[in-house]
């Protein structure tokens, strides 16, 4: 069963809708590659999946240790290269809603490092992690 579909809204925007659950994504071209820049551009959004991602297995081993870390946050930067017009890095600066002790840290961090988007993207696209913990 396919997972999403996209159209293309014509003015370099698409809407796309996650089959299951109806969930709806609007992107739009970034100003610097002709678009208004008025959504996530499609290169956003890979940057932005690698946090959630991140932070989705983080939250399984989170359940299975018993702890909670609602409430955290990620800053997402991306950074393009031109020729060819790709990502070249992706920045991630996580607060951590958790005080907890180093072991509990060390395995939450390590678990997100697993993350199937980290696994998939381009090993030549720098992935600069930080965490900072309460």
């Amino acid at each position: 069963m396919p997972t999403s579909k996209v159209t293309y809204l014509g003015d370099l925007r698409t809407s796309s809708i996650h089959l299951q659950s109806g969930s709806q994504i609007i992107s739009d071209a970034p100003l610097d590659n002709n678009g208004k820049g008025e959504a996530f551009s499609p290169t956003d959004t890979v940057a932005n999946g690698l946090a959630s991602c991140m932070f989705t297995v983080m939250g399984i081993k989170a359940r299975e240790m018993e702890v909670d870390f609602s409430g955290s946050t990620a800053e997402v930067t991306k950074i393009m290269e031109t020729e060819p017009r790709r990502i070249s890095e992706i920045h991630i600066e996580f607060d951590m809603n958790l005080n907890t002790d180093d072991k509990t840290k060390t395995i939450l961090e390590r678990t997100a490092m697993t993350c199937p988007v980290f696994y998939s993207l381009h090993p030549d696209i720098k992935k600069i992690i930080v965490f900072n913990w309460k």
